[in-house]
């Protein structure tokens, strides 16, 4: 039977660990570098696990957002896969359910940017796509990020956002969306 398990990076066991990233890989078909397993580091891990075999993750870490003159601490969703024989079992709904219950207990906004061909897995969920125009605030200062406009869904928390207004990120390594 499976069961849902909700852990902070320092809890996962080297075992585990390999377990996610390798799940990662393997969803992300090559895709997934090392910039991108940084950035589900550090937060919190919820996964679907039968029988000590990892079958879905999901993680939330911390980023700050700027919209409409404010810096809105944001429960970023990072890493979400399903192993690929187990999809369509609810494994990923679970994994989400609970990601977005800690994103409504700890922030002000949910944020993630959604791989192509699953945007609407979101929606349904009641994330809402992001329609303004994203930006990065970079180290030369605030710069557009074009290819990931239409890509970023947001879960409000605290207070109305114009999803049609602008969106600026904290920098990273890698993908900054």
């Amino acid at each position: 039977m499976a069961q849902l398990r909700t852990l902070h990076t320092s809890d996962l066991d080297t075992g585990l660990r390999r377990g996610v990233r390798a799940l990662l890989d393997a969803a992300f078909g090559g895709d997934f570098g090392d910039a991108d397993w940084d950035h589900t580091l550090g937060g919190m891990h919820a996964l679907v696990l039968a029988d000590g075999e990892l079958l879905a993750h999901g993680c939330v870490v911390q980023r700050r957002l700027l919209h409409s003159g404010r810096a809105l601490r944001t429960g970023y969703v990072e890493g979400v896969a399903v192993c690929a024989d187990r999809r369509g079992r609810g494994h990923g709904a679970a994994v989400m359910a609970e990601l977005e219950r800690i994103v409504r207990a700890g922030y002000d906004v949910g944020a993630l940017s959604a791989a192509d061909g699953v945007g609407g897995f979101y929606v349904r969920r009641g994330w809402r796509p992001w329609r303004g125009p994203t930006s990065v605030l970079a180290p030369a200062g605030i710069t557009p990020t074009p290819d990931d406009d239409g890509g970023v869904h947001v879960l409000p928390v605290s207070g109305d956002l114009d999803v049609g207004g602008a969106l600026v990120c904290d920098w990273r390594e890698g993908d900054v969306w």
